[in-house]
C-alpha cells in the first residue's frame, strides 16, 4: 500500500529494517516524524509505502480481492519507508500570483498535499509572503503554545482538511475573512466544495478571490 505517510504509518505495527520485520516503537514513530518535516520543508511530495505477506492458504492464486466490502488486512501491516519527489509547480506560478495580487485578487492554495509542504510550496511561489507568519511561526518564534497566539495576529494560515473537517460555515467564513494568504492542505474532494462554497459567499465583501 502506498499514500499518505502519516496515515500509511498509522496503519502498521511493524517495521522493516535491513530485511528483518520489527516492532514499530515510539522512537522510530519519531524518527519517522523527523524525517517527514525535514522532506516536507523542502517542499517535497512525500509518500509512505507498506506491505503485508498474505498466506497462500487463504490468498490462493485467483482470488478475487474486494474493494468495496473490504476482504483483505488493512491493519497490523508493516511500514518498508518514504520516498520524496520533486513534484515543482509551473515556473509561470508566481508570476500569476503576483499579477493577481496586483489587481487585487485574493490567492488562496488547495490541495492534498501534507501541510508541511503545501507551506513550503506556498512560500516558493509567493502565496504566503516572505515576512508573514502563521499562527504556527508566531508559537515558535516567542516560544509559546498556540493556543496563547490570537489567530488575528497571522497574517498567513496553513489549514489542515482535519481541521477543517470539524468547522462549522461561520468558523471557514472568519479565517476567510481574516487572513490574507490562505493554505488549505489535506483536503477531500468535498472539503474543497466547501471551501469553494464559502469562498463564493465571501465574494460580495471582497474584490476577488483566486482558488489554486
Amino acid at each position: 500500500m502506498k499514500g499518505a505517510p502519516e496515515r500509511i504509518l498509522d496503519r502498521c505495527s511493524t517495521i522493516l529494517i535491513e530485511g528483518k520485520e520489527q516492532t514499530l516503537d515510539d522512537e522510530m514513530k519519531d524518527a519517522f516524524h523527523n524525517a517527514y518535516l525535514d522532506l516536507g520543508g523542502l517542499g517535497e511530495r512525500v509518500l509512505g509505502f507498506c506491505q503485508c505477506i498474505l498466506p497462500d492458504r487463504q490468498f490462493t492464486e485467483g482470488f478475487q480481492f474486494e474493494v468495496e466490502e473490504v476482504n483483505f488486512p488493512t491493519e497490523n501491516l508493516c511500514f518498508v519507508g518514504m520516498m520524496s519527489l520533486i513534484d515543482p509547480p509551473r515556473a509561470a506560478v508566481p508570476d500569476a500570483v503576483s499579477k493577481c495580487r496586483s489587481a487585487g485578487i485574493k490567492v488562496i492554495m488547495v490541495t492534498g498535499d501534507h501541510p508541511i509542504t503545501a507551506k513550503a510550496i506556498a512560500k516558493g511561489v509567493g502565496i504566503i509572503s516572505e515576512g508573514n507568519e502563521t499562527v504556527e511561526d508566531i508559537a515558535a518564534r516567542l516560544n509559546i503554545p498556540i493556543s496563547k497566539v490570537n489567530p488575528r495576529d497571522a497574517k498567513a494560515c496553513v489549514v489542515h482538511g482535519s481541521d477543517l473537517k470539524d468547522m462549522s460555515p461561520e468558523q471557514l467564513a472568519e479565517i476567510l475573512k481574516h487572513h490574507t494568504e490562505i493554505v488549505f492542505a489535506r483536503t477531500s474532494p468535498q472539503q474543497k466544495l466547501m471551501i469553494v462554497e464559502g469562498c463564493q459567499n465571501q465574494v460580495q465583501n471582497t474584490a476577488g478571490l483566486l482558488l489554486l
